[in-house]
């Protein structure tokens, strides 16, 4: 393990400095406070959706079971960088090691391509759903529904071992300070002793792909839905049709929006501030929002979320009473 000497003191630190956001002591404190109540917030809202889907015998269907998976999917991305951003907020040495860096890098790519796959698959079904009604219910099988969520779990943990392991041989020089809050591929790239095309141009070849093959297909399936929906003759017939995509799109529009400004191609230069504000924004500003945007414009996940409100408040007044 490479040592790095601290320029502030003579001891010794391991591993990589993440900056994040540098402010007075008590700036830091209130940071912390409000990324873990967004943080708190996320897995509430994220693991209401799963146990909605689970508990409601009308949403196991493959769209809220994609829904349900696609929160479990939010809850560990977040958890990819969250905390560790939390405790770095709170540390005077903002120190992590050089596994831990390389290991945050690796989930925080691989969560966000699953991400992108399920985008894809999310969009399938209501491919499926409005433009070969009658056929869905033989189509979009529980089998098929579980083959595709296995698929984007093993496609998105498969693209990056390989181009994170060569970086991970690099080595690095310089003050090894990453002016961010995670470990991302640029600022790591920059810090290397040797710069190596090659390695940047097998990056910035895969690391787009798993972006860009999902989003082409969600607006190939998309552009499908929207055909088939002009073909209809009534207006509220297009309407409810319109409704059932709306929610997915919004996440699409919010996800791929921010994502595709700073991976379209990794090894720009991007100045640091705005690197983490859109860092910031696909990885826990839309997590957070996801849970809204799926409940808010969801009859169905409403009426469920509030059954499960009701009976949560049923369980706390027997138990005062009981008590």
């Amino acid at each position: 393990m490479k040592t790095l000497s601290s320029p502030t003191n003579s001891s010794t630190i391991t591993g990589f400095i993440l900056l994040g956001f540098p402010c007075p002591r008590e700036g830091q404190i209130l940071l912390f406070v409000l990324f873990f109540v967004v943080y708190l917030l996320t897995l509430m809202g994220n693991a209401s959706i799963i146990c909605a889907v689970r508990w409601d015998q009308r949403l196991h269907t493959p769209m809220y079971l994609l829904l349900a998976n696609f929160s479990f999917l939010e809850i560990w991305y977040v958890t990819s960088t969250v905390p560790n951003m939390l405790a770095n907020f709170l540390s005077d040495t903002k120190v992590i090691s050089f596994s831990g860096c390389f290991l945050q890098f690796y989930f925080f790519f691989s969560l966000g391509s699953t991400e992108c796959f399920f985008l894809a698959v999310m969009a399938f079904d209501r491919y499926l759903a409005i433009c070969k009604p009658l056929h869905y219910p033989s189509l979009m099988t529980g089998r098929l529904c579980n083959i595709l969520v296995i698929s984007c779990w093993v496609l998105g943990f498969l693209w990056f071992p390989v181009p994170i392991i060569i970086i991970s041989q690099m080595s690095f020089c310089g003050s090894r300070i990453i002016d961010h809050f995670l470990c991302d591929p640029g600022p790591l790239l920059a810090l290397t002793c040797k710069k190596d095309p090659l390695v940047e141009l097998v990056f910035s070849i895969l690391s787009p792909l798993p972006l860009i093959i999902p989003f082409l297909f969600i607006m190939g399936s998309y552009a499908l839905v929207l055909i088939a929906v002009l073909k209809v003759p009534s207006a509220s017939g297009k309407r409810k049709a319109f409704s059932t995509c709306g929610s997915h799109l919004a996440v699409v529009a919010l996800f791929y929006g921010s994502v595709l400004v700073m991976y379209g191609s990794p090894t720009s230069e991007h100045e640091a501030g705005m690197q983490k504000l859109v860092t910031l924004f696909y990885s826990v500003l839309t997590p957070f929002l996801n849970p809204v945007i799926y409940s808010l414009r969801n009859k169905h996940m409403k009426t469920a979320l509030k059954k499960i409100l009701g009976e949560i408040k049923n369980w706390l007044s027997k138990k005062t009473l009981n008590n």
